[in-house]
C-alpha cells in the first residue's frame, strides 16, 4: 500500500508539472498537502528515472523547453486526461493483458497504470513501453517498425503484423474524433490501421477520449460505434450521440475532474 501510495504521489507531481512547467518543491508540497521532505523523496526517484529535472530549486519536465508536437498536446487538457485514466485503471486486475496505442491519453494511461502488477502489454509506443516495463512485474511487447520522431511510436505494415500475433483481454486506444454518423476516426491512416488491429485481438475494447473530440471528424474511420465495448470520458456526450452509443450497446464511463 505504501508503495502504491507513493507511486501515485510521483504521478500526481508529473501531473502539477505538466499543467505548470515547474514547480518548486514548497509549491509542489502545498498543492499536494504532503511535507516538503516528502516531495524531495519522490521527486529523487522521478529525477533518478530521467522523468524530471531540477535546476535552480525547480522541478521541471525535462521536455517543457523546446518540446516536440506530442509533448505540447500532452499537456492540453492535461486534467480531464488524468481523470479519464484514473477511472480507465479501475478496468484492470492485476495479471491482466492490454494492448495500448499510442497517443496523449494513452500515455497518461500507462502512468496511472503503475498501480497494477503482474500485467502483460503490448503497445508501439516507445513512451509507454518504457513507463511499464521497468515496474511490478509487467512483461511489455513492443511492436518495430519505424519510429515517428513526434511521438517515438512504431507504426507500418511490421507494426501491425507484430500486434495481430497477440490475444488480449482488453484494447484501449486515444482517438482524434468521435462523429455520430462516422464513429471513432483518426487523421493518419497508418494510426488507424494499428488501432483496429488492436481492437480485432481484444475481448474487451476501449476508447479514451475527453469530450474536446466529440462532434468532430477526422481523416481515416477507425471504427463504428458496434464495433467497441466502452467509452471512457471527461463528460457525458450529447442526447443525441449518447443515444446513439447506448443503442450499439456500447458503456459510457464519465470521470470527474474534467
Amino acid at each position: 500500500m505504501k508503495n502504491q501510495k507513493s507511486i501515485q504521489r510521483q504521478q500526481d507531481i508529473l501531473a502539477k508539472l505538466r499543467e505548470s512547467g515547474a514547480l518548486d518543491v514548497a509549491g509542489l508540497a502545498e498543492a499536494l498537502n504532503v511535507s516538503e521532505e516528502t516531495i524531495r523523496r519522490d521527486a529523487k526517484v522521478l529525477q533518478d528515472q530521467g522523468d524530471i529535472l531540477k535546476t535552480h530549486g525547480a522541478l521541471s519536465l525535462p521536455v517543457y523547453h523546446g518540446e516536440a508536437p506530442f509533448e505540447k498536446r500532452l499537456r492540453e487538457n492535461s486534467n480531464s486526461k488524468r481523470a479519464i485514466a484514473r477511472l480507465a485503471v479501475k478496468l484492470i486486475q492485476d495479471g491482466e493483458s492490454l494492448m495500448i496505442d499510442t497517443g496523449t491519453t494513452t500515455s497518461v494511461f500507462a502512468q496511472e497504470l503503475r498501480v497494477k502488477r503482474g500485467l502483460t502489454i503490448v503497445t508501439n509506443s516507445s513512451d509507454i513501453a518504457r513507463t511499464l516495463a521497468t515496474v511490478n512485474g509487467n512483461k511489455v511487447y513492443m511492436a518495430g517498425g519505424e519510429l515517428k520522431a513526434d511521438s517515438g511510436a512504431a507504426f507500418g505494415p511490421s507494426a501491425v503484423e507484430f500486434i495481430s500475433k497477440f490475444r488480449v483481454k482488453h484494447a484501449f486506444i486515444s482517438t482524434t474524433a468521435i462523429d455520430i454518423k462516422l464513429g471513432v476516426m483518426d487523421m493518419e491512416l497508418e494510426e488507424a490501421e494499428l488501432a483496429q488491429m488492436a481492437f480485432r485481438n481484444a475481448q474487451h475494447r476501449v476508447v479514451l477520449s475527453d469530450s474536446s473530440k466529440f462532434g468532430k471528424t477526422g481523416l481515416v474511420r477507425v471504427c463504428g460505434f458496434n464495433e467497441f465495448d466502452r467509452l471512457v470520458t471527461n463528460a457525458m456526450p450529447d442526447d443525441a450521440m449518447k443515444q446513439a452509443l447506448m443503442q450499439a450497446g456500447v458503456a459510457i464511463d464519465v470521470a470527474g475532474g474534467g
